[in-house]
C-alpha cells in the first residue's frame, strides 16, 4: 500500500487543472508514443468541453518511478457539490490548482473546505505563471489567508508550493528557477501526500463513492478499498443504508491506467476500483465479506434546493425534430440519470406526463436538459422553483446562499439595486483598483435570473459564484421580471411585414420565416403586462402603388437565448420548449381566451 497515492484535483473553472492532468499523464509516459491525445482529456462529456467545466468526477491513474498515483478530478461548480463530498472519502491528499493572477475563487473555497474537513494533505500549484499579469507572490498570500479562514490545521498550513505552467508543461519550486518538465510536481506528490491509511482489519471493505452504468454489466460501484482484497468471482455482501444485507458474486473489477478503464482480476487495500455484480446498489453503501460486519461511515449530501417540472411536449410543432417524445421515454431517461447522479431527485406527479426533477442549482438541471436534447428528446421545462421546508413551529423556511459578485466600479450601484430587489443582505464589500468584490447572503429564489441581470448590467464584465449556506425564515416576495411578453395570437409563419409592426412594441425573440403557434412568446413587451400580437400577418396586395414601395423593412436582430438564460427568463405561467434544434418560449395555456379565463379564476380565488 505504501506505493499508492490517491489525490483529488481542486481548481476554479478555467484555472487549468484539466490541462495539468494532460501533462502529468503525458510526462509520466502513460500515453503510448503513437497515441493521439485530445486536448483536455479529463473533460469527457461534450458539454464539459464546451462549457469548460467538470460535471462528473472522473478518475485517471499514472505510474511515477515505482508509485501508482490515482487522480480524481473534482467539479469546480457548486451545483455539482454532491460529487465533491464523496470524492474526498477516496483520497488522502489534494492538488490545489490556482491561477497566478486570479487567485483562489469562491468555488475553490467550497471544495477546499470539504477537503480540509476530511484531513486531506494539500499541495498547492500556482499555475499559469507564464501569464504577463501573473502575480504569484500575492496569490500565495491569498491562498495562505484562505487556509487560515477555513481553519486548516498547522500540519495542513505547512503545504508545499509548486509554480507551474501546465500549458508549457513545466514546474519549479522557486519562481526564479528554470525547468522544462513537471518533475518537481511529481516529487511533491509522492513525498508530501501520504499513502492510504493502514487499518487493523484485514477483511475486505469498500465504501461506494460513485456509480457508473454499463448496458452489459449493469451498475458499477466505484470506490476505494479500505482494507483487505477482492477478486473476480468472490462472494461479497452489500450493506444497504437501511441496514439490510444482500450477497452476490463479483462479476467484474476495473482499475485505471491513464484515462482508460481496464479489467483486473484482483485488487487490494488503497486501490480505487470499479466493481460490478449487484443489480441495485447506491452511493454510500458498504461492500464487505460477511453479513455481521459493520457498515462504513458516509458523508450526507447537501439537500437539493431547486426543482423544475419536465413535461411531455404537447405544442403544435411537437415531434418534428426529436425521436423521444412520450412520457415513457421521459421517465426512463430520468430514472437512468438518477442512477448515477445522486444529487438529482426525481418524482412523478399526479398529472400524467409531468415529472418533478430536483437538484442543487439550475445549472445542474440545465445541463441535464441540454444532454437530453442532444440525445433526441423533446420536452417542456418549467421555471426553476425553490424547495421550501417548515420547522417544528410550522414556520416557512427557504434556502439561502452566500453570493460572491465581482463588479466593475462603475456598475456597483446598479448591481446593489438589483440585489436589494432580490432580498439580498450585503455582508462585505472589498474595493480593489477597478472592481469591487461584494459578498452577500441571498435567498435562492433571488438568485434565479440574477446571472442574466449581472451580464446585462456589467456588459459581460461581472462574474459571480455562490454556495449553499442554510435554510432560514422566508423573506417575502422577490422581484422577478419587470416586463411582460409579446404572445402570438395565431399560428403560421412569421413575416417581416408583421414583425416590423410588432417590434415597435418591444424586443423580438423570433425572425422572419419562423414557424409560430398560438400562445408562443415572440418577444418582450416594453411594458409590464403581456400583449397578444400577430407576427404572421401578410401584406394585402392592391393594384395601387404606395409611396414607400421598394423600401426594405428594417428589422432588429432577434434575441436568441441560451437554455440557462431562457429558464431564468420565463415566468411561472410559461414553459421553455426544448427540441434537438430549437428552443421556444411559450405560455402554459396556449389559447388566449382560456388564458384569460384561468387568470380571472386566480384573481377571484
Amino acid at each position: 500500500m505504501d506505493h499508492i497515492r490517491n489525490i483529488a484535483i481542486i481548481a476554479h473553472v478555467d484555472h487549468g487543472k484539466t490541462t495539468l492532468v494532460d501533462q502529468l499523464l503525458r510526462q509520466s509516459g502513460t500515453f503510448r508514443a503513437n497515441q493521439k491525445v485530445e486536448e483536455r482529456v479529463m473533460d469527457s462529456m461534450d458539454l464539459e468541453r464546451e462549457k469548460g467545466i467538470t460535471i462528473k468526477a472522473k478518475n485517471a491513474a499514472f505510474r511515477y518511478k515505482h508509485y501508482h498515483v490515482n487522480i480524481v478530478d473534482t467539479p469546480g461548480h457548486a451545483d455539482f457539490g454532491g460529487e465533491v463530498e464523496r470524492i474526498m472519502k477516496m483520497v488522502d491528499g489534494v492538488l490545489l490548482v490556482v491561477d497566478a493572477h486570479d487567485g483562489p475563487q469562491a468555488q475553490t473555497k467550497f471544495v477546499l473546505r470539504k477537503a480540509l474537513q476530511n484531513h486531506a494533505k494539500p499541495v498547492v500549484v500556482i499555475n499559469k505563471i507564464d501569464r504577463e499579469n501573473a502575480r504569484p507572490h500575492k496569490v500565495l498570500d491569498m491562498v495562505f489567508d484562505l487556509f487560515v479562514e477555513l481553519n486548516a490545521t498547522d500540519e495542513q498550513l505547512d503545504f508545499p508550493v509548486i509554480y507551474a505552467s501546465a500549458k508549457e508543461g513545466f514546474a519549479v519550486r522557486e519562481i526564479h528557477e528554470s525547468n522544462d518538465n513537471l518533475e518537481p510536481l511529481f516529487e511533491a506528490i509522492v513525498k508530501h501526500i501520504p499513502p492510504p491509511p493502514k487499518v487493523p482489519e484485514t477483511y475486505f471493505q469498500l465504501l461506494v463513492s460513485n456509480l457508473d452504468y454499463s448496458d452489459y454489466l449493469g451498475r458499477i460501484a466505484l470506490g476505494r478499498i479500505v482494507s483487505g482484497r477482492v477478486c473476480v468471482g468472490d462472494s461479497v455482501v452489500l450493506i444497504r443504508k437501511d441496514g439490510q444485507r444482500e450477497r452476490a458474486n463479483v462479476t467484474a473489477l476495473f482499475g485505471h491506467q491513464g484515462l482508460e478503464r481496464i479489467e483486473i482480476k484482483c485488487a487490494g487495500a488503497g486501490d480505487i476500483i470499479g466493481l460490478a455484480g449487484f443489480e441495485e446498489i447506491s452511493i454510500g453503501e458498504t461492500l464487505t465479506d460477511l453479513e455481521e460486519r459493520p457498515a462504513l461511515e458516509f458523508v450526507d449530501i447537501d439537500p437539493p434546493t431547486i426543482q423544475m417540472n419536465f413535461v411531455v411536449n404537447d405544442s403544435p410543432l411537437a415531434g418534428r425534430e426529436g425521436k423521444f417524445l412520450t412520457a415513457r421515454h421521459l421517465k426512463e431517461r430520468l430514472v437512468r440519470e438518477t442512477r448515477t447522479n445522486v444529487s438529482l431527485g426525481f418524482q412523478e406527479t399526479e398529472v400524467a406526463g409531468v415529472f418533478t426533477v430536483s437538484a442543487r442549482g439550475e445549472m445542474q438541471i440545465a445541463i441535464l436538459v441540454e444532454q437530453m436534447r442532444r440525445e433526441g428528446f423533446e420536452l417542456l421545462v418549467s421555471r426553476p422553483e425553490v424547495i421550501f421546508k417548515r420547522d417544528q413551529d410550522g414556520e416557512l423556511l427557504e434556502p439561502f446562499e452566500t453570493l460572491y459578485v465581482d463588479v466593475p466600479n462603475e456598475n456597483l450601484g446598479d448591481i446593489l439595486q438589483s440585489l436589494a430587489g432580490r432580498r439580498a443582505e450585503i455582508a462585505n464589500m472589498d474595493h480593489q483598483t477597478k472592481s469591487v468584490l461584494v459578498k452577500a447572503v441571498i435567498p435562492t429564489r433571488g438568485l434565479i435570473g440574477f446571472e442574466a441581470d449581472l451580464v446585462n448590467l456589467t456588459r459581460g464584465l461581472g462574474s459571480m459564484s455562490h454556495l449553499f449556506k442554510e435554510y432560514g425564515p422566508y423573506k417575502g416576495e422577490v422581484s422577478s421580471r419587470n416586463n411582460g411578453v409579446l404572445v402570438a395570437m395565431e399560428g403560421g409563419v412569421s413575416t417581416a411585414y408583421a414583425l416590423n409592426n410588432v417590434q415597435e412594441r418591444g424586443r423580438l425573440f423570433v425572425g422572419p420565416q419562423e414557424d409560430i403557434y398560438e400562445g408562443m412568446i415572440v418577444g418582450e413587451n416594453s411594458r409590464p403586462d403581456d400583449l397578444t400580437v400577430n407576427p404572421c400577418k401578410t401584406k394585402h396586395l392592391t393594384n395601387m402603388r404606395s409611396q414607400g414601395e421598394g423600401k426594405g423593412v428594417q428589422l432588429a436582430p432577434p434575441l436568441k437565448m441560451s437554455l440557462e438564460r431562457a429558464l431564468e427568463y420565463i415566468g411561472p405561467d410559461e414553459y421553455v420548449e426544448v427540441t434537438p434544434k430549437t428552443l421556444r418560449l411559450r405560455k402554459k395555456i396556449l389559447g388566449s381566451t382560456a388564458r384569460k379565463r384561468a387568470s380571472s379564476k386566480v384573481l377571484v380565488a
